[in-house]
């Protein structure tokens, strides 16, 4: 049995742990910050396994950094555990069926996500400890990767500093490599406040705050025709100001997302919408309040680790499913529009250029996506983003994805959310803790591979230092 394999039966003899952490915060389903339930299980159960764990890291009380070794090199692995907002849903059923309506749900898979980095972590701990190998593993856990971005705090103030690489995952529909970039981000409230009066007998005393934000919305409507093709604007009303029509609604409220395939483009767009925002002040004569939540940066692609990380993701993919779990995922695959299956079909003509279209269409037809994407490193960055991003920035950072939900079922969707603890998932996410352990072991061994990422990623800064797109007085909430 040489290194490697010995590594997978190391994980594997743990799989009850791994999957029972994972469904408990899947049950907990906690949001942005407040994550104290899937900390606390999380957390105890790595300190059982022997790391050295401390809590409360750049300004969040969720956020941890747990160590295990001594000694160069430094490898860090990624933990998430956040869950979405309005995604409640009740496990293993095919239609859309909260829990409890309005409540948070794990529509993004980042109960898997935790999980599984745990499992990496402690698959090469032990490893580590059985032979005596050198060198430190540190596992941090990430609050608010879907909106506050810890990982973007934690940059901020040098936590990932002294770390030679960073190596994480994520569940998907669909097993590959994460080798394209993202969107940079920032997020703002901006809280308009007016003067209430009667609507009909007194609308010479009033100042309408619900006035300004449509304005500032119909500004930023046109602003789109003249950014980039790239950047992105969205935007939701938290407050509107009342419900009585009769009424000069005295506040109101917007939340803005700025992206962009950089952080200085997005900061570009974002001042333009900034100056909208107080010209929609001053035209409705009201006062507005621009309240920075949060920004991330782009995702930095490092070739050299994420080629490495790839040759282990080939070892232990591709996954084999029973006919149970096929059937499974057939009950929500079969409920997909015609259009995105289409879309399943075009994106695997791209794994399999060679293929006729008979082999084509019956991949597009399985309920779970069996195959591996190529590496390709793509140029067009995703439409998306990630707090990942400010890791890599700062140090060489790969990511994989593994299949855990689905063929063609969308992220942050209840299928997701229903899927989340069952057997297909799982696979994933123990394949997933597979590659992360094999691939730090590649680190440990052959110093090489950190040596060629870390110029690597030097050559993409272009000599430029990170620079968080946060201000200092910013504080995680």
């Amino acid at each position: 049995m040489n290194a490697k394999e010995r590594i997978i039966e190391l994980i594997e003899q743990k799989e009850e742990l791994f999957t029972s952490i994972s469904d408990g915060i899947w049950e907990f389903a906690e949001t942005r910050f407040a994550l104290k339930k899937s900390a606390d299980l999380l957390c105890d159960a790595i300190e059982k396994e022997g790391f050295q764990v401390t809590r409360d890291i750049a300004g969040m009380k969720d956020a941890f950094i747990a160590e295990y070794g001594s000694g160069s090199p430094v490898i860090g692995i990624l933990a998430e555990y956040d869950a979405l907002n309005n995604m409640s849903q009740q496990c293993d059923v095919a239609e859309p069926l909260p829990i409890k309506a309005g409540e948070s749900g794990h529509g993004c898979g980042h109960h898997l996500l935790g999980a599984g980095a745990f499992a990496g972590a402690a698959g090469i701990k032990d490893y580590m400890k059985e032979t005596g190998m050198t060198g430190t593993i540190r596992l941090f856990g990430c609050p608010a990767e879907e909106s506050g971005y810890g990982k973007a705090f934690m940059a901020r103030d040098g936590v990932f500093e002294g770390t030679d690489a960073a190596l994480t995952w994520h569940p998907m529909d669909s097993t590959g490599m994460w080798d394209f970039s993202s969107l940079a981000v920032f997020q703002t409230y901006f809280r308009f406040k007016g003067r209430a009066a009667h609507a009909a007998a007194a609308p010479e005393h009033g100042r309408s705050a619900l006035d300004a934000a449509e304005l500032m919305n119909i500004g930023v409507n046109f602003l789109r025709e003249h950014i980039i093709d790239e950047g992105r604007i969205h935007y939701a009303f938290t407050d509107v100001g009342g419900t009585s029509a009769n009424v000069v609604q005295p506040t109101a409220e917007l939340y803005y997302f700025v992206r962009a395939p950089k952080a200085e483009q997005a900061r570009e767009i974002y001042d333009r919408v900034v100056r909208i925002a107080k010209g929609a002040a001053m035209m409705t004569d009201t006062e507005v309040e621009i309240d920075f939540d949060s920004a991330c940066a782009s995702y930095m692609v490092n070739r050299e680790l994420g080629k490495v990380m790839y040759e282990n993701l080939k070892q232990v993919t591709p996954l084999s499913y029973t006919e149970e779990e096929m059937e499974y995922a057939r009950k929500f695959f079969d409920q997909l529009p015609e259009s995105t299956k289409n879309q399943i079909a075009r994106k695997i003509s791209g794994f399999l250029p060679d293929a006729d279209q008979d082999t084509i269409d019956q991949e597009a037809q399985s309920p779970i996506n069996r195959l591996v994407a190529p590496l390709t490193f793509p140029s067009k960055p995703m439409s998306g983003s990630t707090d990942v991003g400010d890791v890599s920035w700062t140090i060489p950072t790969a990511t994989a994805v593994l299949t855990t939900a689905p063929n063609g079922t969308p992220a942050h969707s209840w299928q997701w959310v229903a899927t989340g603890k069952s057997t297909m998932a799982h696979k994933g996410m123990m394949a997933a803790g597979k590659v992360i352990a094999m691939t730090a072991l590649d680190l440990l061994e052959n110093p090489e591979i950190i040596r060629k990422a870390k110029e690597e990623h030097n050559r993409n800064l272009g000599g430029k230092p990170f620079v968080s797109a946060i201000p200092p007085e910013i504080s995680p909430r």
